[in-house]
């Protein structure tokens, strides 16, 4: 599945900060019942590479990837163990060029629209607004008015289920979720009843 095509059927992106490779498949299934279909490991949980490549080969129709990705050669290793998506805290493009290179997803963080500029011309393929709790969604509005037309936005850091109107109201393609779904330590069941919060309140917006 596509990234946009992923990001279409649920705007939820799981981030796993903290996950271990011993219990990431569990975790990872109670999202899939949920209805998530791209998870990300961030580089700096424990063993990523293995998490990572563990998720992939159970749910190859998942979109999997990593975050915290700082480096081309990130950027490799994550390819190997069979990520497909790249997530960065930051826009630098030689990251953004050597993951479009291994013909890779890149979302990188930006927090100014001259850094989602950058990024662009980089060649990402959609835009990580972060931190959120920065760029609330009046910002993101704004950003979109000058933006390239069908510019994707995501925000990401600090998102709850009761933020989610205000910014998909504002025109936010999808949401990076991290210790509002999964914090290390959470059981499957707890990780369930926060994807359940997070795609009620999906569902609720879309009724409206």
């Amino acid at each position: 599945m596509s990234f946009f095509r992923a990001l279409e059927a649920c705007p939820l992106i799981a981030i796993l900060r903290g996950v271990r490779p011993d219990e990431v498949l569990a975790i990872g299934q109670a999202l899939v019942d949920a209805g998530f279909r791209i998870i990300e490991v961030p580089l700096n949980s424990p063993e990523p590479l293995r998490s990572i490549e563990i998720l992939a080969r159970a749910f190859p129709d998942m979109l999997v990837g990593a975050g915290t990705v700082m480096t081309p050669q990130q950027v490799a290793d994550i390819r190997r163990a069979g990520g497909t998506l790249i997530v960065m805290p930051h826009g630098d493009p030689v990251v953004i060029r050597a993951a479009k290179q291994a013909d890779l997803v890149c979302v990188p963080g930006v927090a100014t629209p001259t850094e989602a500029f950058g990024a662009l011309a980089a060649g990402a393929d959609c835009l990580k607004m972060f931190p959120a709790e920065l760029l609330p969604p009046v910002a993101l509005s704004a950003w979109r008015a000058v933006l390239p037309p069908g510019t994707s936005l995501l925000p990401v850091g600090g998102i709850t289920p009761d933020k989610i109107a205000a910014y998909r109201r504002a025109g936010a393609a999808g949401f990076g979720l991290g210790s509002a779904l999964y914090k290390p330590g959470m059981s499957p069941s707890q990780v369930a009843d926060n994807a359940g919060r997070f795609t009620a309140a999906l569902n609720t917006m879309n009724e409206q």
